[in-house]
């Protein structure tokens, strides 16, 4: 830990040709990281949130939804690579649904907003460095879609990995790309101003951004919501969704008792021995979804206050250089989340909002449910589900945490779904085209499932043939 490190990094950025601005807030991170920050929040300094409004009380006629989606541009977060689930591009060229991968259904999903209410509905992807080039190729086949005067994406900065003993700027000669990292998507406000693309959506009008994560399939710019901000007035709202056993790893919003500011508590953020009270979900009931609505104004005249640095909490997210090679250099990537944003504005709200509006591919198990017959794209390429009893759970094997793997194992696309209560595959078998899972599905050994196979119940003993279509269970 040294002031040499910090020069090294600055030199560094600055031959890079990264914003001021970023290499600003760059220096305050790292001042906080050598200081020993590690961006706790104790659950004795917050209270649970509750009292929430819900989407579902929210009227708008069809001229409040029209109006407000002419004050609204949709911005994507699309810097992600995927490499934990083994893709190497762009997780948003990952073909989801058909033929149709993330970006298609995103600007399937825009178009048909245009349509239906006739405004001009910017998108705007955040890019990496990483991931624009490939991205902008697979938007080209809309040739609508841009809007005139606003670019389709802007490019995050860029911050180099720090080695985690000296916290000096990591060498990797072998891929020195490797030595560079986003930081974060807390970023997005940084990059916003930056790239000067805050100033260009002002100009047009649009006084509202609706931020979601790219690979959110249920993330859509809900005109409902965006009439709400306008009606009320709202200058930043954060979307929660009712908590469950599954979503005790997720972070959740909570009130700073302080001051009664609403703040972001991810699982980063907890203090040593506090798991407990942070993954009770009768105590805290309320996942962040991390779709996000922001008013430009306001972010603006706070950017204006602050030297154009929010001050967002640091979140300490400790690596390798290399993420595919655990045995490579132990890093520091210095990271913000963009939803701890909601501590830094005032009179900050959160909208309960349904299930539906959080669909995450983060695993291959999330994956196999969004390519099923549980969901469907409706005429306007939203997600829509096609049962009326609760999702399926799945839990694959490790054979099946790479994306190409898991294409491998389902060479013909993923089993019906819509009869199955949960599937664990803890075997490495091989799915035969139209394979059914009906209740509770278990598959505990190797070999192929032939076509046809209906699933259920647990897999037998590893002598019975795992070819044979058996009604109840599957060996």
């Amino acid at each position: 830990m040294s002031a040499e490190g910090l020069a090294a990094a600055r030199r560094a950025m600055e031959r890079r040709g990264i914003d001021p601005v970023a290499i600003k807030a760059f220096d305050r991170f790292y001042g906080m990281l050598e200081g020993g920050a590690q961006g706790l929040i104790p659950e004795s300094t917050i209270a649970p949130l509750t009292g929430v409004p819900a989407l579902g009380e929210v009227e708008a006629s069809e001229e409040e939804r029209r109006e407000a989606l002419r004050r609204v541009a949709i911005v994507k977060l699309n810097g992600g690579l995927g490499t934990s689930m083994g893709l190497t591009g762009p997780k948003t060229v990952l073909k989801v649904r058909g033929d149709l991968t993330f970006l298609d259904i995103i600007a399937r999903q825009v178009l048909a907003l245009r349509a239906r209410f006739g405004v001009d509905l910017p998108l705007l992807l955040m890019n990496s460095f990483r991931t624009r080039e490939e991205s902008l190729a697979a938007l080209a086949a809309y040739p609508d879609l841009p809007v005139d005067g606003l670019p389709l994406d802007f490019v995050q900065n860029a911050e180099p990995k720090l080695t985690a003993d000296t916290l000096e700027p990591v060498h990797w000669p072998a891929d020195p790309s490797l030595e560079w990292c986003p930081p974060g998507h807390g970023d997005v406000y940084t990059s916003l101003a930056a790239t000067g693309v805050l100033d260009r959506l002002r100009e047009k009008g649009i006084r509202y951004i609706f931020l979601a994560n790219a690979d959110n399939l249920g993330a859509t710019c809900d005109p409902d919501i965006a009439a709400w901000l306008l009606a009320d007035d709202v200058p930043y709202a954060a979307e929660v969704c009712e908590r469950t056993a599954n979503d005790r790893k997720g972070g959740h919003l909570a009130v700073r008792r302080s001051d009664g500011q609403l703040v972001l508590r991810d699982s980063a953020m907890v203090a040593p021995g506090e798991d407990r009270y942070f993954q009770d979900n009768v105590r805290h009931p309320l996942f962040h979804a991390n779709n996000i609505w922001v008013d430009l104004d306001v972010l603006a005249g706070l950017l204006d206050q602050r030297g154009g640095v929010l001050e967002l909490p640091i979140i300490v997210n400790r690596k390798t250089v290399d993420p595919t090679d655990k045995s490579s250099t132990k890093v520091i990537q210095i990271e913000s989340a963009m939803g701890a944003a909601i501590e830094v504005f005032p009179g900050s709200r959160a909208i309960a909002v349904p299930r539906s509006r959080f669909r995450p591919v983060k695993s291959t198990n999330e994956l196999l449910l969004v390519q099923s017959d549980v969901f469907d794209l409706d005429d306007d390429a939203n997600l829509v589900s096609t049962i009326d009893h609760p999702e399926p759970s799945i839990l694959l094997s490790s054979a099946y945490a790479m994306v190409p793997d898991f294409q491998a194992r389902f060479p013909h696309g993923v089993p019906s779904m819509r009869d199955c209560t949960s599937l664990t595959v803890t075997g490495d078998a091989t799915f035969g085209a139209g394979v059914r899972c009906v209740g509770d599905v278990e598959v505990t050994r190797d070999g192929d499932i032939a076509d046809g196979s209906v699933l259920g119940g647990r897999s037998g003993e590893d002598t019975t043939d795992v070819g044979a279509a058996d009604e109840g269970t599957i060996g």
